[in-house]
């Protein structure tokens, strides 16, 4: 009989990590305890995948505002520097903008509207519709935003993130001054020194300033590429992947993982004798459609993987093959004629009209997806996920 049960994704527990832990041991260790708990038998092409922030913690990858402050100082002047495009996140942004202010006199910040670039809104299109407001022309003064729209409030976390920069900025010693815009050249009125804080977009935007003719050009993810006064760093994404430590420290994206998620390999297969995949995970890359909020904030959803991850899925979709090619068939018979049509793919099925609506995205992205919705984000306690079945197909037994 064929199997039943198809992908399972289970949380697993592990000791709170600290910096110098050897993680590679407790992964592999937490993944065989948890095995011989829940009586579970790892398998042949099964995922472990461990959350960022414990690679990061145990590399003991922080900085504080002040590495902060010293590296926005001296690759932006420590004058009057533009601040733009930054999302809006106590989590993410808040600590970071505290050291950037710190290393300036004066913080222009430009905020795209109306909403940042993952999806948080400060005013909605309705709003913008009905003040007569055009945000991919018009950029508006804080005054004018303030006439337009008053004093709007996050729909989840309760707080208005302009007054919160605006006030974080003062707090930090740097002149505050905020505008509203969608062309990144705006800025160049103000300062020809700018620090562009968008993720996905970022390299687009850098081209964009330098041929307006910006002096100095950074991004979130050249700022602490490098260790200042024995901080940690990360050589490709700075800032970028940054989260909340306390309230004067970040936690930067992890660095040089592949060889942490290789040795995980390597030991899953001494112990057990299975080709187990192994991979670090970030956000996943899914969008809520209440909060509008496009879930990644991370530069990426995987830093680390192994080889197995690598590509996209190579999937017929059974309900085209059940309502077309096979519409006269039913029972055992439509069945075994799926079954044999899945065991009769042969390359790539890019264009072929029978895997039109599977998800055309890597993998690393969706079972990232699939792990960061696993672990969540608070108390759960689960920074590893452990999944099972995600390469098995309607012929698996």
């Amino acid at each position: 009989m064929s199997r039943m049960v198809g992908t399972v994704s289970r949380g697993v527990r592990a000791p709170i990590i600290r910096a110098g832990d050897d993680l590679a041991e407790i992964v592999t260790n937490s993944i065989l305890e948890a095995a011989a708990d829940d009586g579970f038998a790892i398998r042949d092409r099964d995922i472990v995948a461990m959350t960022e922030a414990i690679v990061a913690r145990a590399q003991g990858n922080y900085a504080s505002v002040d590495n902060i402050a010293d590296d926005v100082r001296a690759k932006l002047g420590g004058e009057t520097i533009g601040v733009i495009f930054p999302i809006l996140s106590r989590n993410r942004f808040a600590i970071c903008l505290r050291g950037i202010a710190k290393g300036a006199k004066k913080v222009v910040l430009m905020l795209s509207y109306p909403s940042d670039e993952v999806g948080n809104h400060l005013v909605s299109l309705d709003a913008l519709d009905e003040k007569g407001v055009n945000p991919y022309s018009d950029v508006l003064t804080l005054e004018k935003y303030r006439e337009l729209f008053g004093y709007e409030k996050h729909t989840f976390t309760g707080v208005d993130y302009v007054e919160y920069y605006e006030q974080l900025i003062r707090e930090s010693g740097a002149e505050p001054v905020i505008i509203f815009g969608n062309d990144c050249r705006a800025i160049l009125k103000y300062t020809k020194n700018v620090l562009n804080c968008d993720i996905h977009t970022r390299a687009r935007t850098k081209r964009l300033l330098k041929a307006a003719g910006a002096e100095r050009v950074f991004g979130l993810d050249e700022i602490m590429t490098a260790s200042v006064d024995g901080s940690g760093y990360n050589a490709n994404y700075g800032l970028l992947g940054s989260n909340k430590a306390t309230e004067d420290q970040v936690k930067l994206f992890p660095r040089d993982c592949q060889g942490l998620v290789e040795e995980i390999q390597k030991r899953l297969k001494e112990k057990t004798g299975k080709n187990v995949e192994v991979m670090v995970y970030g956000d996943g890359a899914f969008k809520d459609p209440v909060g509008k909020i496009w879930e990644l904030a991370d530069p990426v959803v995987s830093p680390a993987y192994t080889a197995g991850l690598e590509g996209t899925p190579n999937e017929l979709k059974l309900k085209y093959l059940a309502d077309n090619d096979f519409a006269h068939l039913s029972g055992d018979e439509l069945k075994e004629a799926i079954k044999d049509e899945i065991n009769k793919k042969n390359g790539s099925l890019v264009g072929n009209m029978a895997s039109e609506g599977t998800t055309p995205r890597r993998l690393t992205d969706l079972i990232g997806s699939l792990c960061d919705l696993t672990s969540g984000s608070g108390d759960k306690g689960t920074p590893i996920v452990f999944i099972q079945g995600y390469f098995d197909n309607y012929t698996a037994e």
